[in-house]
Formats: structure tokens, C-alpha cells, sequence
């Protein structure tokens, strides 16, 4: 049980402090200015394809996916955490943390990223379903594809995005079960 518990732990303290030095402000950090830059000769089109994953209709997609695997392998419970858990996200972050960092940029506020906190809840539901490398290969990729197309389109700084993957992971893995190995075989 403590394997998953304390990445959980770990994630969900450094998504806290890594808002700190930005609560209440509007300006970039010096990394969040250099990926800026690096993202900055991006043609629009590009940098909305890269953004794609953060869309509401492939986020829902999914997570009814991890829903549907979680009910093909007959493990209700995680079916219905594969739902509860990045919806529990998503509410904490905009009800909770955003107003309590009170980062503002282009007139929202944006710490830490509702829209990484969404995609990164789905895909962690995914691997944890899964067991696949490919499934976290391909996750990282969908991440970093989404976090050049945030900073790129202007809708976060790149802290924002880190830190929405970060509270994303904890929120899953603590309310993932923990594996239980499987009952030894009777031997009286």
C-alpha cells in the first residue's frame, strides 16, 4: 500500500510548493519565460494541434475509456474510481487551489492548469489500468505535446502545467486501491 501512497504523497507536496512563489502574481518565473521563447516560433496551427489533447471531448474519450477497460476486466471499483478520481481533480483544482494560488494570467486564473489537471488525471487512470509501458510512453508524449501547446497558445505558464501534473498524479494515486498480491493457494 505504501508503494502508491507515498509517489502520491510526494507529487501532491511539490504541486503545493512549486505555487508558492507565484501565488497572487502575474508574472513568469525565468524557466516559464525561456519555454515561452522556445514555444514561441510555433505557427498557430501547430500550436493548436499540440493543445488537442486538453480538449474536453478527447479527455472525456479518455476516461470513458479507462472506465470501459476497468469494467471489461470486471474490477467495478476501479471503474467507478477511474470516473471519481479525475473528476475529484478537476473540482479541487478549480474550486480549491486555483483561488487559493490566485495566479492570474490574460485575465484567468491559471495555477495549476485545469487543463493539464484533466488530461494528466485520465492518463494516469490509463497506466494505472493498463500496466502498459506504451500506454506511459505515449501519455508523456500526449503531456508534452499539451504543455507546448498551453504555453504556445498563452493559456499557462509552463509552472502551471507542471504543477497540474503533479497534483493530477497525487489525486489519482491516492484514491487508486493499492494491489493486493493474490491469496495464496490452501495448503491443509
Amino acid at each position: 500500500m505504501r508503494t502508491i501512497r507515498v509517489p502520491a504523497a510526494v507529487c501532491g507536496l511539490l504541486a503545493l510548493l512549486l505555487g508558492l512563489p507565484f501565488a497572487g502574481g502575474t508574472t513568469p518565473g525565468a524557466v516559464d519565460g525561456a519555454v515561452a521563447g522556445a514555444v514561441a516560433h510555433l505557427s498557430p496551427g501547430v500550436v493548436r494541434a499540440l493543445v488537442l489533447p486538453t480538449e474536453p471531448s478527447v479527455v472525456l474519450a479518455l476516461g470513458l475509456l479507462g472506465v470501459y477497460l476497468c469494467l471489461r476486466a470486471g474490477r467495478r471499483l476501479e471503474a467507478g474510481l477511474a470516473l471519481a478520481a479525475p473528476v475529484l481533480a478537476i473540482l479541487l483544482t478549480g474550486w480549491v487551489l486555483k483561488p487559493l494560488y490566485d495566479r492570474w494570467k490574460n485575465g484567468t486564473l491559471v495555477y495549476p492548469s485545469g487543463h493539464t489537471v484533466s488530461l494528466v488525471a485520465v492518463l494516469t487512470v490509463l497506466v494505472l489500468v493498463t500496466r502498459r509501458v506504451v500506454v506511459a510512453v505515449l501519455s508523456a508524449v500526449a503531456l508534452l505535446a499539451a504543455a507546448a501547446g498551453l504555453v504556445g497558445m498563452g493559456y499557462h505558464y509552463l509552472t502551471d502545467v507542471v504543477g497540474g501534473t503533479l497534483f493530477a498524479v497525487s489525486v489519482v494515486l491516492f484514491s487508486w486501491p493499492a494491489r493486493r498480491p493474490a491469496p495464496a493457494p490452501s495448503t491443509g
